[in-house]
C-alpha cells in the first residue's frame, strides 16, 4: 500500500499545481492536523482514495468547517484494506487551544482505547499530531512530544509512527525519517510518500 503522509503546510505541488497523476499511484492519504479543511477536501475529490486525518492544535476551524469527505480517525482504531490505524491528534497543552493536552489528559485518552486495542490486537500505524517525547521533539513546551506515544510504541511496536508539529523548515535538525526500536517514524510535514508493506524500508523508498 502506497501512502500519502500530510501535515502543517500545504504543499504547493499537490494543491497550486495539481495533476491528477501526481496521485495515481497512491492507496491512502494520511493527515497529521495543521491543513485547510479546503486542501483535504481537495485531495480526497480529486484523488479518489480515502483521506484521514487527525487534529492539530490549530484545527479548531474543524469545527465550523470540517473536511468534506474526509474520515477523522481521533481516539479509535480504523481498519483500511487490513491495516489498523490509531489516531490521536492535538498537541502538549501551552495555551487554551481545544486541541491541546496534558500528558495526563493524553494517557487517559488512550486508556479509553483499552478495548479498541484488545479486540484489534494493537495497531499497524499510529498517526498524531505531536510527536513522542525525546523522539523528534522539541525542548519548548509548545513542541514537547507525550511520553504516552512512546510508550504505545514500545508496547504494540507498530510498523509506522506519522506524526507532523515540528515543521523541517523550523531549522533545527528534525528528521524526515528515523526509527525507534520497530517502528519507522515520519515527520510528515508538508508531504511524504512511503510504501506499507516493507518490513525494513530503505531511506530511498521515502519521496520528498
Amino acid at each position: 500500500m502506497r501512502i500519502l503522509a500530510i501535515s502543517d503546510e500545504e504543499s504547493k505541488y499537490l494543491w497550486e499545481y495539481f495533476d491528477k497523476n501526481k496521485l495515481k499511484d497512491i492507496d491512502l492519504i494520511i493527515s497529521c492536523g495543521d491543513l485547510a479543511p479546503e486542501y483535504l477536501s481537495f485531495l480526497v475529490t480529486l484523488s479518489s482514495v480515502p483521506v484521514l486525518y487527525v487534529h492539530g492544535n490549530h484545527d479548531e476551524k474543524y469545527d465550523m468547517s470540517p473536511p468534506e469527505g474526509c474520515i477523522c480517525i481521533e481516539d479509535q482504531i480504523y481498519v483500511h484494506k487490513g491495516v489498523r490505524i490509531l489516531g490521536l491528534g492535538g498537541s502538549m497543552r501551552y495555551s487554551s487551544g481545544k486541541y491541546q493536552y496534558t500528558e495526563w489528559q493524553m494517557k487517559q485518552r488512550a486508556a479509553k482505547l483499552r478495548l479498541q486495542l484488545f479486540r484489534r490486537r494493537g495497531f499497524d500505524i499510529l498517526v498524531t499530531h505531536a510527536p513522542a517525547y525525546e523522539l523528534n521533539d522539541g525542548r519548548d513546551l509548545p513542541h514537547q512530544g507525550f511520553q504516552i506515544f512512546r510508550t504505545l510504541i514500545e508496547k504494540y511496536r507498530p510498523k509506522f509512527f506519522l506524526h507532523g508539529h515540528v515543521h523541517l523548515a523550523y531549522g533545527r535538525g528534525h528528521k524526515r525519517y528515523d526509527k525507534y526500536r520497530d517502528t519507522h517514524v515520519i515527520n510528515a510535514y508538508e508531504r511524504c510518500v512511503f510504501e506499507f508493506e516493507d518490513e525494513n524500508p530503505p531511506d530511498s523508498m521515502f519521496a520528498p
